[in-house]
């Protein structure tokens, strides 16, 4: 697979949820023969909901796209590092990749504050730091922004 070039889907996503005034944090999920069956990317603020994160909207129209719940040999490519939430829906949904982009030194389930792949012994692989700049940039504008607003 082409990690960056997914990772770089993800980072437009990520752009979109700023535009909207989200979060940017960006979400795809892809087959195992390569092709994007699931796309989301942070929505708390438009949705008004807790759960509208990047993983979840991307798992849930992967699952939609398959007509399953299980995405075994799918891999997720996020911006960030996913939180405790999406990680136990990774896990749970039988994802077999996860591959992120910019640590999350706050909420981080993958390494950060705790791995909960590691906890559940999940057989899921999970790698960080796929254009790890690219992805921390666009999180640092978007809050840079939001700090000269006020």
């Amino acid at each position: 697979m082409n990690d960056e070039k997914y990772m770089r889907r993800a980072l437009e996503l990520a752009a979109a949820a700023a535009e909207n005034g989200d979060v940017p944090v960006g979400c795809v999920v892809v087959s195992a023969h390569g092709e994007i069956i699931g796309e989301g990317y942070n929505g708390r603020e438009k949705e008004n909901s807790a759960t509208a994160h990047a993983e979840i909207t991307a798992i849930e129209r992967a699952c939609a796209a398959l007509g399953a719940w299980r995405l075994e040999g799918c891999a997720l490519y996020v911006t960030l590092e996913p939180c405790a939430m999406c990680a136990g829906a990774i896990i749970n949904s039988r994802i077999s990749r996860v591959i992120y982009g910019a640590k999350e030194p706050h909420t981080g389930a993958s390494g950060s504050v705790i791995n909960l792949f590691v906890e559940y012994e999940a057989p899921t692989a999970v790698f960080g730091g796929i254009l790890e700049s690219e992805c921390a940039v666009i999180l640092e504008e978007f809050f840079k922004g939001i700090r000269n607003a006020e």
